[in-house]
């Protein structure tokens, strides 16, 4: 028991008297070294036990602590693991003067071209639109992993062809002529929708999404009803009396 006592003594150092609690087990760590557990009865570490690990040197008599620490049991309270804030990141998360830097190793993005100069484009004819699609003068542009990346992200969600409102449409995308298409090989699916009435109007919507702000889409004028023929009456009459009160008698008589 002078071992436990020992040990004990070594919680009671580290938090407070009343928050060591009874002895649970010891475990031996080595030769004369055992690591004794304590139950912790501070309210703020619910779970937790003190391990408190004394020794005995050679030839000596008395143990003495080597270490004492908090460590959580199989139903501790514990925080969350861990993650990289690049992992933690999640879309909307970037407000008003954040600054979002890529890696140099992005797989999103591969390197661009070198700039042709202004007269040398238009001596050889090409079409400055061409020529910015496919990098000159940007560092950087889209790999095709990152193409991939964004089209699924894109046709995954909500302007996509699996929304709610895409599948109440009267019409796809394809056909409507708000739709302005994307540039490059994203305009084989997608283009940007340019009605400001719509829900995705400014955004990008896959040419199979759909909403009710179609451009060809029309409401059903419902019938009119043809109007009522005025009815003649040919059998009755009204017979009209002037009494000598001069108020005004009207007496209707059927043939």
């Amino acid at each position: 028991m002078e071992a436990v006592d020992v040990a004990r003594s070594g919680a009671v150092e580290i938090g407070r008297p009343e928050w060591v609690g009874e002895h649970l087990s010891a475990y031996v760590e080595g030769d004369r070294v055992v690591t004794h557990l304590f139950a912790c009865l501070d309210p703020a570490y619910s779970g937790w036990r003190y391990a408190v690990t004394v020794v005995r040197a050679a030839r000596a008599k008395k143990v003495t602590v080597n270490e004492a620490v908090l460590l959580p049991g199989s139903d501790a309270l514990l925080a969350p693991e861990w993650v990289p804030w690049k992992e933690r990141l999640r879309p909307g998360d970037l407000g008003v003067g954040d600054l979002l830097p890529s890696a140099d190793d992005d797989d999103r993005l591969k390197p661009g071209y070198a700039q042709v100069p202004d007269d040398e484009l238009e001596e050889e004819g090409l079409d400055r639109q061409m020529v910015w699609e496919l990098g000159l003068g940007r560092p950087r542009v889209l790999s095709e992993a990152g193409r991939e990346s964004a089209a699924q992200r894109w046709y995954d969600g909500e302007s996509g062809p699996r929304s709610a409102i895409a599948s109440a449409a009267p019409a796809p995308c394809a056909t409507c002529g708000f739709l302005t298409p994307l540039a490059g090989e994203f305009r084989q699916m997608f283009g940007v929708c340019a009605n400001e009435y719509a829900p995705d109007d400014g955004r990008v919507v896959s040419l199979d999404h759909g909403c009710g702000a179609h451009s060809e889409a029309s409401q059903r004028a419902a019938p009119a009803e043809a109007p009522l023929r005025p009815v003649v009456d040919e059998l009755g009459y009204d017979h009209i009396v002037f009494d000598d009160t001069s108020e005004l008698e009207l007496v209707s008589a059927d043939g």
